[in-house]
């Protein structure tokens, strides 16, 4: 539980922002009248609680914010949350930024993906040295809400983290497509390949969270199989080195953007 402590949400209209809103509530770690959210309308989908469109007023009332706008859209905000603990789940806008524009020195980076939404979200994140432990404690549990969380050993972290996890069903959905295409291409029937495609890529997930996904892979090789077959002809194609590229890629992406934001908000 969060005791005393009073929430906000800036951004609260938004799938995540939403998504944290009825997490913390269904989960009974804040009570509806110590969470506050905000949105450009003043209103948002979750009901039975304050909801504002003045994000000042939202962090007065507030002693831990939220952060949950588009990196974009954070220029735009202009508070002032000095003395509040400020956690941010936007990419690609770095702790020395969100410092400087939020006056805050009590301040988290995290990295959350869509499976907020169904309570089934990892999410790292990183702490300034101002963070108290007391804070910590409030910031995982706050994120165990929607799953599982970790804190990370540096902001360099938080950034590759963008694309190994912030990506959520990103990247199994780019692997689930190339099965259902190839099996389509085989002249099976879609819906069919849909369903057989999505409960293997869905099933797999829940049998790999109790189980060394390199150990099971020797497994499957050892055994010679036609799983085997596949496996080894996809690590021969490059499977790994184009994983290995994607994952490049979004961490570079992630600091890019974390430039870009610096220059735009502090010409």
């Amino acid at each position: 539980m969060a005791g005393t402590a009073r929430i906000g949400i800036i951004g609260a209209s938004g799938w995540l922002g939403a998504a944290f809103a009825r997490a913390v509530l269904d989960k009974q770690f804040i009570g509806r009248d110590r969470l506050m959210l905000s949105s450009r309308h003043g209103t948002g989908p979750v009901e039975g609680v304050a909801w504002t469109s003045d994000n000042s007023e939202l962090v007065e009332r507030s002693d831990i914010v939220i952060v949950s706008v588009r990196p974009e859209q954070f220029g735009a905000l202009a508070i002032d949350a000095s003395g509040k603990l400020v956690v941010s789940v936007m990419a690609g806008v770095s702790l020395a930024t969100l410092a400087r524009h939020t006056g805050a020195d009590r301040l988290v980076r995290a990295m959350p993906n869509a499976a907020a939404a169904i309570g089934a979200c990892y999410t790292p994140w990183f702490a300034t040295p101002a963070v108290t432990e007391g804070d910590k404690a409030l910031v995982q549990g706050f994120f165990e809400s929607c799953g599982e969380a970790d804190e990370v050993r540096s902001e360099a972290d938080i950034d590759y983290f963008c694309g190994l996890t912030g990506s959520g069903a990103g990247f199994p959905a780019l692997l689930a497509s190339a099965m259902i295409a190839h099996a389509e291409a085989r002249g099976l029937p879609p819906d069919l390949v849909r369903r057989a495609v999505l409960s293997v890529v869905a099933g797999a997930s829940r049998l790999l969270k109790d189980t060394d996904p390199a150990e099971m892979m020797q497994a499957l090789i050892a055994y010679r199989g036609t799983t085997a077959a596949g496996l080894q002809a996809m690590i021969e194609a490059g499977f790994t080195q184009a994983v290995a590229a994607g994952l490049d890629a979004a961490d570079r992406r992630a600091k890019e953007m974390a430039e870009a934001s610096a220059r735009r908000l502090d010409p």
